[in-house]
Order: C-alpha cells, then structure tokens, then sequence
C-alpha cells in the first residue's frame, strides 16, 4: 500500500520504517530540514511540511498521492487559541486529502479527550468542552471534523500516556513532593504497541472506528511513578493523600475485542 505518514517523529519515525519493512511504499512528513536526508536514508520518501496553521509544503503533491494517510499532529501545548489553530490545521489537511486519491485516514489522539473523572471510561464517553484539558477539547473537535467527511473514511486511535524507547513521562516528575493526585489510576501505552495498533488497523482496513490505545494495567500514580524512578536511578517522586478523589480508567476492551489485539506490553509496572 502506499501509505503517507504527516509527522515523523517519536512515533511516526519507527511507524514508518515498521510499514516499510512491511512492504509498504512509504511516505512521511518533517518539519525540520536536516530530517529529509534522514528519511531519505531509511528509504522514506522525504517532504518538507508544515501547518502554521494552513499547510505550507513545496512541490508535495506526490505526498498526498496514497492510500491512507496517518495524521499525527498533536495541538501545540501552551497555545492560548489551541482548539482554533488545531481546527484550521485539520481543515487545511482535509482540503488536500478530498481531492486526493487517500480513502482512509488514520488520525492520532489522545485520552485527553476525556474528563478526569468518571470511573471506567469507553470510546462513547466524551462531551464537548469537558475535556481534562484543552488540548482535549482541540482533539474532540479535530475528530468531530474529520468524522463529518465524506470523500474519505477516519478512524481514530485515542492513546494514553506514551512510553518506551528513550521517552517516560517520569523523568518530568522525579525529584518533585508533594504531587497531586496519587491515587489517579495511569492510562499509558508503549511506543511499540502503538506501532502494532496503527499497523493492524491499516492491513485490516478498519474503517469509521474509535478505539482507545491504552495498556491493560492501571496501578495508581503513588506506586508507579516512585518505583519506575527507581528503577532508573532517578529520585523518586513523593505524592499528597487525596483518598476522596475520583478518577478514570481508559478502557481498552473495544479495541482488544474488535482488532483480537494482544498487548506486547500489558502492565507497564513491567519495566
């Protein structure tokens, strides 16, 4: 298949050499010039784009020439217009992607998109504006967006705390007291069993789908975080007593029933 990936970094960069050695004829998107002979390198067929928000990308009209497209363009954190300039990324995408011959569209987001609270938590379970963040709500519209077309099918992936390779989220909390939250269950997934996700919804053609990418295991933030920190010689962090807090737990059980997905890394206590 001919498969272009908008986004080659953390995820997208292993994503797409996994696909090529998968026989895939594969195409990806950088921001940063000095990536091109990188991709170029990995027999990724290289091109230059950017959203700010309208898409700027010299002669990419071979990019938008594919079968799927995997759209993996987080919203910028700390953004005060977040959901709006995330909105005119996506439009600007899908205006390439309706005259184009692309007929599914992968697109990357995120279990920000629902409320802290709530108990155990499925793929229906959103509400406008009540997302635990904004870069939540920024997601909800972009999928809201995307779901409406009709020249192309989506399906969406929501993963949860990404992990593995060089990238923990502990490493922003070690050494910090008094953390809030402790007993919040995590909703984490690692890099490769993102990649096998992506890979079995693409060769199984899982079209007009939502599923959420979370790991199986949920062991509250207390217990995890201290000991991953440990475990990599980092000072561990210390977390408040909040036992009167509810929280969420992202439920996987759709995707695991509807793709027959088996985890590579179930618990991420297992590290």
């Amino acid at each position: 298949m001919r498969i272009s990936i908008l986004g080659c970094g953390w995820l997208g960069l292993p994503l797409a050499e996994q696909l090529r050695d998968q026989g895939h004829h594969i195409k990806g998107s950088t921001t940063s010039k000095n990536k091109l002979q990188i991709l170029k390198g990995k027999k990724i067929t290289p091109f230059l784009l950017e959203l700010t928000p309208n898409l700027q990308c010299n002669n990419c009209d071979n990019f938008w020439d594919a079968d799927v497209l995997v759209l993996n363009i987080p919203p910028g954190r700390g953004r005060d217009n977040v959901v709006d300039y995330h909105q005119k990324q996506i439009k600007s995408v899908i205006n390439k992607v309706n005259s184009s011959s692309i007929s599914l569209v992968i697109f990357i987001s995120s279990t920000s998109v629902y409320p802290e609270t709530g108990g155990i938590v499925s793929e229906e379970d959103t509400k406008a504006g009540k997302a635990s963040r904004p870069t939540g709500n920024a997601l909800l519209k972009a999928e809201r967006l995307l779901k409406k077309q009709s020249a192309f099918d989506t399906t969406i992936i929501r993963f949860g705390g990404l992990y593995g390779h060089d990238r923990h989220p502990v490493k922003y909390l070690a050494g910090r007291k008094k953390l809030q939250k402790g007993n919040a269950p995590v909703n984490l997934i690692h890099q490769e069993d993102c990649i096998n996700i992506i890979q079995t919804v693409i060769e199984n053609d899982i079209k007009g789908n939502i599923f959420n990418g979370v790991s199986d295991g949920h062991p509250p933030k207390k217990m995890y975080y201290p000991a991953v920190a440990r475990a990599m010689d980092l000072e561990p962090p210390t977390f408040d007593d909040d036992e009167n807090e509810e929280y969420k737990i992202v439920s996987n059980r759709k995707l695991k029933m509807m793709l027959d997905y088996k985890f590579r890394h179930p618990n991420p206590m297992d590290f």
